[in-house]
Order: C-alpha cells, then sequence, then structure tokens
C-alpha cells in the first residue's frame, strides 16, 4: 500500500456572522442576538495516499470547497487537524509563510478572477520558484517557457495577459503556476466547471498526461459524477459537511451504499426508451445553520426511521475498503419513514 501523504483528522469548519440590524433588533425583545454560526465541515476524516487522486463530490453547498481550501492552507480548521507527510499543516501556516506552503498547490474554478489581470502570464507563473528559491532569476525565463510547453500552450506566450487568452488556455495557465512550485499535492476546485465541454475534456486529458508524467497526488473536487469517474481513484461523498460514503471508483459506481450516494446517481439525467429519465432528489437540502438532528440526511432519505432522527451515523466500514455512514450498514437498521 502506497504511503500516505496527507491525513484529516476529525477535521472542522465553522464560520461566525455578526446579526444585521434587523436581527438585532429582533433580538432585543429575545434578550440579544446570537451570532449565526455555519458549520461548513463536520468532523471529516479521510487520508490521501501518495500517487493517489480522490474525488471530493456532493451537491453545492455541502462543504467540499471548504474542505479544499483548508487542505491547501488558505483556511485553517476550526478543529481537528490536518497530517501533511508527517507534520501539522495548520500549525505550520498560520501567520506566516513557510516551505510547506510550497508543497500545496490549488487550481480553482474561474481561471479569470485566479490571475492577476495587471501580471503577465510568465511573470504569474515565475514568481513563486523565484521567491522561494526554486529556480534563480536567470532561469527564471526558461522555467516558465518549459512549463508553458507542458501544459500544451505555446512558450512565447509568456509576454501576454490573461484576457489575451481563451478560458481553456487560462485555466492551462493556471495549471502551469501550481505546477511551477513542484507540489506534492494538488486541490483543485471545480477546475474545468466553467469550461465549455469540448474544452473540458482537454483539460482533463491534460491532467490525466501530467498525472501520469509527474505522479501527481490530488484532492479532485466537483460536483459532475462522469468528471470524478473520468479522473480519480478513490471517490468520497459529502453531505452537509460531513463525508457520508467513500469507496474506490468502482465500488462507488457500482454498488453505491449510502441512500444519498443513490439517490445522486439517480439524479442524474440518462436517456432510455427515446426520453430522457432522472428522479430528482426529494426535497431541499438543509440550512448547515440549523441541521437536523441525528442523520442530516434522514429528512429526505426513504428508508429513515426512529434511529436516524436521534443518532447521527459513524463513517463505517460496510464492506472492504468501503465505507458508509448509515444506520442500514452499521449492524442496525433505518426502518421506513
Amino acid at each position: 500500500m502506497s504511503e500516505v501523504l496527507l491525513s484529516l483528522e476529525g477535521v472542522s469548519k465553522r464560520f461566525a456572522r455578526r446579526p444585521g440590524l434587523g436581527e438585532r433588533l429582533a433580538g432585543a425583545f429575545r434578550g440579544g442576538a446570537r451570532p449565526v454560526v455555519v458549520r461548513a465541515v463536520n468532523e471529516v476524516d479521510l487520508s490521501v495516499r501518495r500517487g493517489e487522486v480522490i474525488g471530493i463530490v456532493g451537491e453545492s453547498g455541502c462543504g467540499k470547497s471548504t474542505l479544499g481550501r483548508m487542505v491547501s492552507g488558505i483556511t485553517v480548521p476550526s478543529d481537528g487537524r490536518l497530517v501533511f507527510d508527517g507534520g501539522p499543516v495548520a500549525a505550520e501556516r498560520r501567520g506566516h509563510v513557510s516551505k510547506l506552503t510550497t508543497r500545496v498547490q490549488m487550481i480553482h474554478q474561474d481561471p479569470f478572477a485566479s490571475l492577476n489581470p495587471r501580471r503577465t502570464v510568465g511573470q504569474t507563473i515565475g514568481e513563486g520558484p523565484a521567491v522561494h528559491g526554486l529556480v534563480t532569476g536567470r532561469d527564471t525565463a526558461t522555467y516558465v517557457r518549459g512549463l508553458l510547453s507542458q501544459v500544451g500552450l505555446d512558450a512565447d506566450y509568456a509576454d501576454r495577459l490573461p484576457h489575451q487568452f481563451s478560458g481553456g488556455q487560462r485555466q492551462r495557465v493556471a495549471i502551469a503556476r501550481a505546477l511551477a512550485m513542484r507540489p506534492d499535492l494538488l486541490v483543485l476546485d471545480e477546475p474545468v466547471a466553467s469550461l465549455d465541454v469540448s474544452i473540458q475534456a482537454q483539460v482533463l486529458n491534460l491532467f490525466q498526461d501530467l498525472r501520469t508524467s509527474l505522479g501527481l497526488t490530488a484532492l479532485f473536487v466537483s460536483h459532475d459524477l462522469g468528471v470524478v469517474r473520468h479522473v480519480s481513484d478513490r471517490v468520497a461523498i459529502m453531505y452537509l459537511g460531513r463525508v457520508v460514503e467513500i469507496a474506490s471508483v468502482g465500488a462507488i459506481y457500482d454498488t453505491p451504499l449510502h441512500p444519498y450516494t443513490q439517490a445522486l446517481f439517480e439524479s442524474v439525467p440518462r436517456i432510455g426508451a427515446g426520453r430522457a429519465r432522472f428522479r430528482p432528489i426529494r426535497g431541499e437540502i438543509p440550512s448547515p445553520i440549523d441541521p437536523p438532528p441525528g442523520c442530516t440526511f434522514h429528512p429526505r432519505c426513504p428508508h429513515a426511521g426512529p434511529r436516524c432522527r436521534v443518532e447521527i451515523p459513524k463513517l463505517k466500514e460496510a464492506a472492504p475498503g468501503h465505507r458508509a455512514a448509515c444506520h442500514l450498514h452499521d449492524g442496525g437498521t433505518g426502518g421506513t419513514a
């Protein structure tokens, strides 16, 4: 088994929002308005082995992007800890830039927003390696040209500004910027969501080629089940801040165990009998400000029973290498709603 590069141990992230004027006025009659707390990520345990790609999947608002930002060091966890290559991540990064910062790089969803419009792509790609001493001043230009070629762009594009590129080309520039730091781990946050379908395929194929040639390790955050199946070794399904199921790609797609994962697959449109068919997940995703007690999926689950409404299921092994957080698979029963 490959070496574990990254471990998340009970990682949570809470965001507090001060009440607005209307909330404070209303709260004055109730003894004061309390800050609104959103638990975006809730007690996540996850390990990433060197050389593997883990897909993080879930509905919008499930916490998958926040999880990626914590792994990349942009956001510090409220609880729990991240261990990277044997060392704690958050402690190393809190309040200052360290050598560890160069070892995890993030590729964002919108390449135009993540690139400085006033700097050439050569400056954008070359600044990090030069500052951290990965290349010397005289070699920076050659280093940048090599990276542009590696991601399928003309080396002469180094003098252009981001607005002179298409969306797909800008995402290639963002990939080159991340690779310039020679990272051990990449975090890709919906990297193809803003691109046309044909361009998505090109960028995904580039990622696969780079993974093979460089031995990349990555967290691939996406809501697109087809994309995740194409690029991942294992898949973690998130719902309302928690990982509810994790297994190999084959196991997740062939035999999903958690009712939420099953509902996700059923909601994907399919063509059959001459017409499109899909079954949307019933109900609305609850608010992370006031999540349901017990299993947070129970208001939408067709198998929910009394136990589901009061007891939070733990992520346990339900089959070899396949873990699910559901009372149907932990020796108990869910029952019928």
